[in-house]
């Protein structure tokens, strides 16, 4: 089988496999095409992928002759018929956003693996895309927000007095708002951490920080771990608590979504305008509305002496690390995708390409793609 690399548009530094990536493809008995400087912006040349036994083509030659193509995101900017019927694209699909492209590859017969879609199941952990990169932008959102803000993290005691530490409020505890606890703490900051799932809070306070939690939750098992629509009740009490919170807070991290839904709001723009002069707040949850009412996606904001970010490509931003966990995380949903003479069996019966899988044969696959799009 040979699998192609496409390289991804100017604003995405990742790249979908590293060299050790394709490395680990070749023993599979998988033969890999790379788009030419494919990984330049990711600080993997050219030579370093033929070292690793990949062939180099140009992108028409990548699309023309691989069974499976990967990318970060989708290529919603080359024509749809430049692909073949039967051939399978990976990547991180956002069905929401890109439900027209969707579609037209449906009705090309082309095969879908939305990464996005990897159930967060124990099997599926070693696949989990999100996780990874919610791992990389809780990281950097700290790292951001300590850049800009304009007092210390850590307490510092000195002959010209005591500095108080800087006091940081992470909405989300998933992968993201875990990774920003954990090192915001590092840094010195006191951590408080907001999460409407129960669940969360031993990892909260095992990671050292403060779990604040309103009574009267709505949880979903079946959720997959997300967080789930609440009651209106709920979140007037939710708004109150957080308002208090985020008054007293030198920093927030915002990182709280419902998948296929617009993020919830959490900060209202009273709250913004209550904030102390200076403080930072890093919304992770921009391209699906924001955590903060007054967010503007892709955009970095001052309102009344408060920095808001909203900026959700983090791992761009990052790009060596970030490829090297992409590339992994495909390595292993491969594995269960390939047999041992290298060829794709897109096995439908297996629980995590079912979900997995968005449109195959012309059809919706994915019910979860089903019910975020309201297909029927």
């Amino acid at each position: 089988m040979i699998v192609g690399v496409l390289k991804e548009s100017e604003s995405e530094n990742r790249v979908a496999l590293l060299p050790a990536e394709v490395a680990t493809l070749k023993k599979m008995s998988i033969d890999v095409i790379m788009e030419l400087n494919a990984g330049a912006r990711a600080f993997a040349a050219d030579s370093a992928y033929l070292t690793a036994g990949a062939q180099l083509a140009e992108r028409k030659e990548v699309i023309s002759g691989a069974e499976l193509l990967i990318t970060v995101n989708p290529p919603v900017e080359d024509n749809i018929n430049s692909f073949t019927e039967g051939q399978v694209l990976c990547s991180v699909l956002n069905p929401v956003v890109n439900s027209e492209w969707l579609e037209k590859a449906r009705l090309h017969g082309l095969s879908v693996l939305a990464l996005d879609l990897i159930p967060r199941t124990t099997r599926a952990q070693s696949m989990d895309i999100l996780s990874s990169m919610a791992t990389v932008a809780g990281y950097k959102a700290v790292l951001e927000a300590a850049s800009l803000l304009p007092r210390f993290f850590p307490m510092f005691m000195s002959a010209a007095g005591t500095i108080k530490p800087s006091r940081v409020l992470v909405l989300g505890a998933g992968v993201a708002g875990l990774q920003a606890l954990a090192i915001a703490r590092k840094l010195g900051a006191v951590v408080e951490v907001f999460d409407v799932r129960s669940a969360v809070k031993e990892e909260v306070k095992s990671l050292g920080g403060k779990f604040i939690e309103v009574e009267g939750a709505k949880e979903d098992a079946s959720a997959g771990g997300y967080a789930v629509e609440q009651t209106e009740d709920f979140k007037k009490k939710q708004q109150d608590l957080i308002q208090k919170r985020a008054i007293a807070s030198d920093v927030v991290i915002a990182t709280a979504q419902i998948p296929g839904r617009k993020a919830p709001v959490l900060i209202v723009k009273d709250t913004v305008y209550s904030m102390r002069p200076g403080s930072v707040i890093v919304d992770l949850a921009a391209s699906s509305g924001g955590n903060c009412e007054l967010t503007e996606n892709g955009r970095n904001i001052i309102v009344n002496g408060i920095q808001i970010i909203g900026k959700t490509d983090f791992p761009s931003a990052m790009p060596s690390d970030a490829s090297k966990m992409f590339g992994s995380n495909i390595i292993n949903l491969l594995k269960i995708m390939i047999d041992k003479d290298g060829k794709l069996i897109l096995n439908l019966d297996d629980d995590i390409i079912k979900v997995t899988t968005a449109v195959h044969g012309k059809a919706y696959i994915s019910q979860r793609v089903k019910q975020i799009l309201n297909i029927n």
